[in-house]
């Protein structure tokens, strides 16, 4: 056990900061998720799911974004590359 705290409370914080890191990979990979089924069913020609997932995908980067997961910036240019291939389907 090289390496680890022996002050209790730095313990808890690589604890706490292990469990935290293991929420925003999880939140990380659903917002990937959520792009990944909205490129499906732009690239499918599917219109209306191409809307659902939108909004789902949408929601969840402004959600990453009030959590400090995504750069505002980021969020931006994620939507509007969604938003640019959504109103090329019409």
């Amino acid at each position: 056990m090289f390496g680890l705290p022996n002050i209790k409370s730095a313990k808890k914080r690589v604890l706490v900061n292990q469990a935290k890191a293991a929420q925003n990979k999880a939140a990380k990979s659903a917002i990937k998720t959520d792009l990944k089924k909205f490129e499906a069913a732009v690239a499918e020609g599917n219109r209306s799911e191409a809307e659902g997932a939108y909004k789902v995908a949408v929601k969840a980067v402004d959600k990453a974004v009030g959590h400090g997961l995504l750069h505002r910036n980021n969020a931006a240019r994620k939507k509007s590359s969604m938003t640019i291939k959504l109103n090329k389907m019409a």
